[in-house]
């Protein structure tokens, strides 16, 4: 499907299955040379980076855990920035290799939190995986290692992105038509 009507949007395809998966094996390539012997735990950032991890943990060869955290910081469907609390860490972090799996880093200023929120914990690392980044709309300056794809500022939904709760089921990516 090249377009798709999600309630009152309508939104075209921008990123295709196909490209996505080339870039995520790309970052799970880069994950296993840079932290072979690490044994990191890839903690997935609820609800929009589940197909990413999914993906992603297909990919990675080396000894690893993960686990799924959800961020209580979103009112209605803008963030506050702010982390009320990391929901479902339950593991020990401290002298582990984290990293984080997001689906996208807009702002930033949430991933910041979270990095900050976590390092409280004494991991010996924490490393940022994000499926997509929107450098022209970062806020802060975050060291983001892997990033699979830089995006423009435009809305989309698909491979576990929503608007409103729907569009995370599809393989593609889609961008709104204004």
């Amino acid at each position: 499907m090249d377009t798709i009507q999600i309630k009152d949007k309508q939104f075209t395809v921008s990123i295709k299955a196909h490209d996505i998966q080339r870039e995520v094996i790309r970052v799970a390539n880069e994950i296993n040379r840079d932290l072979e012997g690490k044994n990191p735990l890839f903690l997935s950032v609820l609800n929009g980076s589940f197909m990413f991890t999914s993906d992603l943990m297909k990919h990675i060869t080396i000894p690893c855990e993960v686990s799924f955290v959800k961020l209580a910081s979103y009112q209605g469907v803008a963030s506050t920035g702010t982390i009320k609390e990391v929901i479902g860490l339950n593991e020990d972090i401290a002298g582990r290799t984290v990293v984080i799996v997001e689906d996208i880093v807009d702002t930033g200023l949430t991933m910041q939190r979270l990095v900050e929120s976590l390092g409280t914990r004494h991991p010996e690392s924490i490393h940022i995986a994000s499926l997509l980044v929107k450098p022209d709309k970062l806020k802060v300056d975050l060291d983001i290692q892997y990033i699979a794809m830089n995006i423009p500022n435009d809305f989309i939904v698909g491979y576990g992105l929503d608007y409103d709760g729907f569009g995370r089921n599809y393989p593609d990516i889609y961008t709104v038509v204004e």
